[in-house]
């Protein structure tokens, strides 16, 4: 993986040295803060071994599946079973849930704008339970800003979406999902989720699609894509029907299903409310289970997760879940 803020610090280090004329692209690009260190308090060391999988299950119908049990599951890691230390049927009312709403306002999203704060809100309103969930509300386009920090309080949240009013110009998608997973999602307790609202194009991040998948992984943070490239139009055909189009929903496909969430590509309100209604059960319908690898070695490889089940005639079960990790010795809150 090319490393992220090597790449920042190189480029900034460049144009101390050059006088470039303007061109209406801001040279100020978002800049990861680095791993913690283990001297921080607010920092549990907790190796990458100890794999934590919040993991849903389908019918063939796309209904979640209650009432399994920790026997019902396997675990592999590089086809090596592993043992289960830790599972839990009821996550989503006991542990606190971390919600990163991401919203694109790049010049792409032009037309768009109402369409992607009216998501971004109904799916607050739709997660967050007061006194128990957080959430924080950024942009990206040019640049990456955090508008509202973690907060359950609605009015601030809806406050800080609505105060959105004017669009940027390039898209930064891969490098808002490193410095949020990385700078924010790392440090807090429970439960992680991005919610990333963009047309799926990638315009100007030093970022790549690998790097934002990889830290995703490694701070457990869960992402969820909702395509804004219809707008209003009417539906699009997306991943829930089977259909991916173009490389931009590849894109968000990829993100999305490689660490444990999934996407969806819908234009009008009717349908985007019912997205946002199955991502917001799905939260609270998911099973966690935990296990520590027994490939004891920080060697850097990517090691491959697949999760079975072993339920007696039910074979038209499917699971979700994040397809790997990098054994990398990394600080998360657990």
């Amino acid at each position: 993986m090319k490393s992220f803020v090597y790449r920042f610090q190189a480029i900034a280090f460049a144009a101390l040295l050059l006088v470039i004329p303007a061109t209406g692209v801001d040279a100020q690009k978002p800049k990861a803060t680095p791993t913690p260190s283990a001297q921080d308090p607010q920092i549990v060391d907790i190796v990458t071994r100890r794999v934590r999988l919040p993991i849903t299950v389908l019918d063939k119908k796309g209904f979640f599946v209650s009432g399994l049990t920790k026997g019902d599951f396997q675990i592999l890691e590089d086809k090596i079973p592993q043992q289960i230390d830790f599972f839990s049927d009821d996550i989503g009312q006991t542990q606190p849930l971390n919600v990163g709403v991401l919203m694109d306002t790049s010049s792409s999203t032009l037309g768009k704008l109402k369409f992607e704060q009216e998501s971004a809100i109904n799916f607050i309103q739709l997660v967050v339970r007061p006194r128990k969930d957080r959430a924080l509300f950024a942009t990206f386009d040019d640049n990456v800003k955090l508008r509202q920090d973690f907060t359950d309080r609605l009015d601030l949240l809806e406050k800080a979406v609505f105060a959105v009013k004017e669009l940027g110009h390039q898209t930064a998608l891969y490098d808002a999902v490193w410095q949020f997973c990385d700078e924010k999602m790392r440090s807090v307790q429970g439960r992680r989720v991005l919610v990333v609202i963009t047309d799926g194009e990638d315009t100007y991040s030093h970022a790549e699609l690998a790097d934002a998948i990889d830290i995703a992984q490694r701070t457990e943070t869960t992402i969820f894509a909702i395509s804004t490239k219809a707008g209003f139009s009417g539906t699009v055909g997306g991943v829930e029907m089977g259909q991916v189009s173009n490389d931009k929903d590849n894109v968000l496909t990829k993100l999305a299903e490689d660490t444990g969430g999934t996407a969806f590509f819908t234009g009008d309100m009717l349908a985007l409310e019912r997205s946002l209604t199955k991502i917001a059960k799905e939260l609270r319908a998911q099973y966690l289970l935990t296990y520590r690898s027994t490939n004891e070695q920080y060697d850097g490889n990517y090691r491959r997760i697949d999760v079975k089940l072993a339920v007696a005639n039910r074979n038209d079960l499917r699971i979700r879940t994040k397809r790997g990790y990098k054994a990398i010795n990394d600080k998360v809150k657990p």
